[in-house]
């Protein structure tokens, strides 16, 4: 009886997810038309993904976020976060920028050559995301990119790590997007269902 009940509370933990909102406070991100700031749109995203899983998912999955206002957090102490909380999945959330006409949503994922297990899970997590975000929502599919940013390299030896660009905020019709509650929601709704869809298969 004491066997079984161990192995119930294993398997009926919450997967704790680090949700991370970039830049804040006197880092802006990029700025874009209309005005728009990339620090401001992934917050109220990051709220809305917290937000959707208390009251959606009925508290699905354990969330925190690396910042809750307008605040510099370092990018450090946001892995510290994760190691702390020894965090199942950290995902950093942007906006893109771009002199060109660019547009769409990609995400990225650590360009390790040795932690091949936690890649798997970054790309197939990525692209659960992806397929969710662009067919629900319009967006560009721009893919997985590979890259050596200081979030996924600090995260990735212990946990799948991804760094999600939303969209160009140069971009007339994604900066417009942006700028309407119903679309902040919508996109917050689509980053929580593909990653839904990922941990639940």
């Amino acid at each position: 009886m004491i066997l079984m009940l161990h192995f119930c509370l294993i398997f009926g933990q919450q997967q704790l997810i680090i949700i991370d909102p970039g830049h804040g406070g006197k880092d802006t991100g990029a700025i874009g038309l209309n005005k728009v700031q990339e620090k401001d749109v992934v917050l109220n995203i990051a709220k809305e993904i917290i937000r959707l899983n208390e009251t959606l998912l009925n508290d699905k999955f354990d969330m925190y976020s690396t910042r809750y206002k307008d605040t510099l957090i370092s990018l450090s102490d946001r892995s510290r976060l994760a190691k702390g909380l020894n965090a199942d999945v950290f995902i950093s959330l942007h906006c893109n920028a771009s002199n060109t006409s660019s547009k769409g949503m990609d995400v990225y994922v650590h360009n390790t050559q040795t932690e091949e297990e936690n890649l798997k899970k970054s790309i197939g997590m990525g692209l659960s995301i992806l397929e969710e975000s662009t067919q629900k929502l319009g967006f560009k599919k721009r893919g997985v990119q590979f890259a050596n940013f200081q979030v996924l390299r600090e995260n990735i030896t212990s946990r799948p790590a991804l760094l999600i660009e939303m969209g160009f905020v140069t971009n007339p019709d994604e900066a417009d997007y942006f700028l309407k509650p119903q679309n902040i929601r919508a996109m917050a709704l689509t980053i929580l269902m593909g990653l839904y869809n990922y941990l639940n298969t």
